[in-house]
């Protein structure tokens, strides 16, 4: 098994590599939402758990190599493999090779937050030391996220591991962006706050087509209901009018939406009647709903 999957646009390729995969509950994923509802659309084991993936997003342009997300990383301890009950480690160099790729040949990594297991694949053990895992590239996060990361209260400091985040600054590959900006042409950065105060999503401009990647506003495609937002969500009111904004313009303008977190569909786009109208399906192969 190799590549998770890709999504060719000509001069922009998208391709899932593999970041490791794990569980984690039902209803802190879905939050306010009943289980009879979100169970028709997502299935869980006996245990209420659900499975989860973490695919970063290589994302090849005509001027650089990028990578949203950098997976979970081969740093875990046996308890927290337990705790979160991890079931396959990441292969990113692996899958990074088979595309005839190294992880110095990667320029940006981009963080949509700094949850632990969105940065843990960001960096690598050398010896005794963590340095980061892709020696050439920037390291891109709102300004507001870093303040939050480095400086975490109660209930942000479980996601905010600061072995993650240390080894970058120490780098000096950390590169801090403020609200709305092109990182290079055709990749912007949009401030969006909700699922934690300097989340950012990113959209990609491929000719005549849009790809927005809404990081985990948009954990996964049982969460298209701007209202369906995670107990995890320290801000759920923006959450949810960040969705109403975005997938609004998505699902009117037919942009591709694309996902980390799900491996049922890797990308996917709705029309305005919340049909599926074409997607790009995960290693589990997309669910049917459940009567």
């Amino acid at each position: 098994m190799g590549v998770a999957g890709v999504l060719d646009l000509g001069a922009v390729r998208i391709h899932w590599l593999r970041g490791g995969r794990f569980r984690l509950d039902g209803g802190a994923m879905f939050g306010p939402v009943p289980k009879p509802l979100w169970r028709r659309r997502y299935p869980c084991d006996q245990h209420n758990s659900i499975p989860m993936q973490a695919y970063p997003l290589l994302v090849l342009t005509p001027k650089a190599r990028l990578l949203i997300e950098a997976g979970i990383g081969h740093g875990l301890s046996d308890k927290q493999r337990r705790n979160f009950r991890v079931e396959a480690l990441p292969a990113l160099e692996e899958d990074l090779a088979r595309l005839g790729l190294k992880p110095a040949d990667i320029d940006f990594v981009v963080y949509t937050h700094m949850d632990w297991d969105h940065t843990s694949g960001g960096v690598r053990r050398d010896g005794g030391d963590l340095r980061p895992a892709f020696p050439r590239a920037r390291y891109v996060v709102q300004r507001a996220e870093w303040v939050a990361a480095t400086n975490p209260d109660r209930r942000t400091r479980h996601g905010y591991w600061p072995e993650n985040w240390q080894p970058l600054w120490a780098a000096g590959q950390v590169e801090l962006v403020d609200g709305d900006v092109e990182l290079v042409p055709g990749v912007h950065l949009h401030l969006t706050g909700g699922h934690t105060h300097g989340h950012q999503a990113v959209r990609i401009e491929a000719g005549d087509r849009t790809v927005l990647h809404l990081g985990d506003l948009l954990p996964t495609h049982a969460h298209l209901n701007p209202l369906w937002v995670m107990a995890y969500d320290n801000f759920p009111l923006t959450s949810v009018a960040q969705k109403e904004r975005w997938l609004g313009k998505a699902q009117s303008q037919g942009w591709w939406l694309t996902f980390y977190h799900d491996p049922f569909v890797l990308a996917a786009v709705w029309d305005q009647a919340g049909q599926l109208t074409a997607h790009v399906p995960g290693e589990l192969g997309f669910p049917p709903p459940l009567d």
